[in-house]
């Protein structure tokens, strides 16, 4: 690594005032991403503003008809968490899927969000339960957060606090894992609330997360894994790697996508 200054805020307020005063500066939440390519020396941030010591940016609390979680509340809290397994399990279940018990134990939901790696998990609970990304400085829906590859709603000095989900009706979330990386090579999170459905894809997408109109429109008529027959997502603009080709990725996320609708449907 190069040489760099560390930073351990205790506050918010402390947190913010550092990245708006020093100079070339990365925040650090879990550090799956952050440390790894300064190993690599892919990244040279001159200050490095670690997140941990800050209590008040932890913590899960239901607040109405949402889920409110704290952006750096690690994956297995989440996994484990009683409120969000009796008001959104499939949120549970997918952060139990994330990685291993070791990045479980040590990954952050707002670390996540904030990179928006195209595989990773949390970016299509967001799109699909309709999430919204609170910062210090505003409210950003999750349908604007995520624009592109890696890239972000997020401007200078902002930092995620917390992500607010709205209580949904049904819910569930599959995914195809990378079997070393536990990264979804296809991982698709279908919900209902009200008369709205939302199927969002993760894994698949060169753009990462998006969403599946034509399944939407036919899980609206009927909530049901036989709905879904017979819609084909194209394979142009999906990913195509050594682990999976686009063609492949495209049958997946049908195959995930009637797990899903199965699974919520308690069907499975």
């Amino acid at each position: 690594m190069y040489a760099f200054d560390y930073h351990r805020p205790k506050s918010l307020r402390q947190a913010v005032n550092l990245l708006a005063k020093v100079e070339d500066a990365k925040l650090l939440a879990g550090g799956h991403t952050l440390l790894p390519t300064m190993k690599q020396r892919l990244a040279a941030p001159a200050n490095i503003i670690d997140l941990n010591g800050i209590a008040e940016l932890a913590g899960i609390e239901r607040k109405g008809r949402a889920v409110v979680i704290g952006a750096m509340t690690r994956h297995a809290d989440v996994a484990e968490s009683p409120i969000v397994q009796e008001a959104i399990p499939a949120l549970a279940e997918l952060a139990d899927q994330i990685g291993d018990p070791q990045v479980r134990n040590r990954g952050t939901i707002g670390g996540s969000i904030a990179n928006n790696d195209p595989a990773a998990d949390y970016p299509a609970a967001c799109i699909a339960l309709g999430a919204t990304i609170i910062t210090n400085k505003r409210k950003v829906p999750a349908e604007e957060f995520f624009t592109g590859l890696f890239e972000t709603a997020l401007e200078e000095g902002e930092i995620i606090t917390r992500v607010s989900f709205p209580l949904p009706s049904k819910a569930a979330y599959m995914k195809f894992p990378n079997p070393a990386s536990r990264y979804a090579l296809v991982g698709v999170f279908v919900a209902k609330r009200g008369a709205e459905v939302r199927v969002a894809v993760t894994g698949a997408g060169a753009d990462g997360v998006f969403r599946v109109g034509a399944m939407e429109e036919a899980l609206k008529a009927r909530f049901s894994p036989k709905s879904l027959e017979g819609i084909k997502v194209p394979s142009k603009g999906l990913n195509s790697d050594i682990h999976a080709d686009a063609d492949y990725r495209a049958h997946l996320i049908g195959v995930m996508a009637r797990r899903a609708v199965a699974n919520a449907t308690g069907k499975a």
